[in-house]
């Protein structure tokens, strides 16, 4: 089987669509370097870290903001640009539509189920904070969106080991990913309260945020399944929440429970 450094055919280069494409690309790398500066040195204010004294807005329900950032671009924009764009030179296969269900199966538990099903602390959140998460979601959302539509994957990649590994990457984050957010609203239920306690077990023995590494491993899944530029940016604003807010999440944690395992990293086990 013959390498392909690139498995696909897309916009041909100088066109009107390809400079779009790259130049929003661009700028999602700008977006990703201002939001781990921002981020580093003050936490997003959501969560264990929203702050009842700044004005970001009117407040809104916590569940309906959370599906306003998170389901309308990564569900109702990703699917409406899906279907609605299309080449006429590179025709689509069923990896396009593979690609179209993992990302599907990701924003719609993120942006639906698990807002249904979360024990918020807070009932109510800021609408310039939902916004504030929502518009880059847009912006990543309809870039990967548009790649899978219009990108004309090869038949030889249903055997690259970039696309196998790929795969397997992102179904094993998702798994983590899940397991964690089942954990953390177990032990709310447990507790019968909508506090915060120190979770144990699996992966919470290692780092303070597994939620977010499993998230982290489901995206360098995706970046190398669809080898896309879409994919990687997608992954380096991803990286510049994750990095940033498990630093303050696991400092949280430190300074609310003195009894909290000192052994524990913050995102990636033994390592950060």
């Amino acid at each position: 089987m013959m390498f392909e450094p690139i498995p696909y055919s897309f916009y041909k280069p100088g066109t009107a669509y390809f400079w779009v494409h790259f130049g929003l690309i661009i700028l999602g790398f700008l977006i990703a370097l201002a939001t781990v500066i921002g981020q580093w040195a003050n936490p997003a204010p959501y969560g264990k870290h929203q702050n009842s004294n700044a004005n970001w807005g009117p407040m809104i329900p916590q569940r309906l903001g959370h599906m306003i950032s998170d389901a309308v671009p990564g569900v109702v924009l990703f699917s409406l640009v899906y279907f609605l764009y299309s080449s006429e030179e590179n025709e689509r296969n069923i990896l396009n539509y593979v690609f179209f269900a993992m990302f599907l199966c990701h924003t719609v538990h993120r942006g639906i189920i698990h807002p249904l099903a979360m024990r918020y602390k807070n009932p109510k959140v800021a609408l310039g904070i939902v916004l504030g998460g929502g518009i880059p979601n847009i912006l990543y959302h309809w870039l990967n969106a548009n790649h899978i539509a219009i990108a004309g994957y090869y038949s030889t990649y249903y055997y690259d080991p970039r696309f196998i590994l790929g795969v397997l990457l992102f179904l094993a984050g998702f798994i983590i990913n899940r397991w964690a957010d089942w954990k953390l609203r177990s032990l709310r239920h447990s507790k019968g309260s909508k506090g915060y306690y120190i979770p144990y077990g699996g992966l919470f023995e290692f780092v303070s945020c597994p939620n977010y590494f499993g998230e982290l491993v489901q995206w360098i899944g995706w970046t190398l399944a669809t080898w896309s530029l879409a994919g990687f940016v997608w992954t380096c604003f991803s990286c510049a929440t994750f990095f940033a807010r498990s630093r303050h999440n696991h400092q949280w944690y430190k300074d609310q429970f003195q009894d909290y395992p000192q052994n524990r990293k913050a995102l990636i086990p033994f390592l950060y």
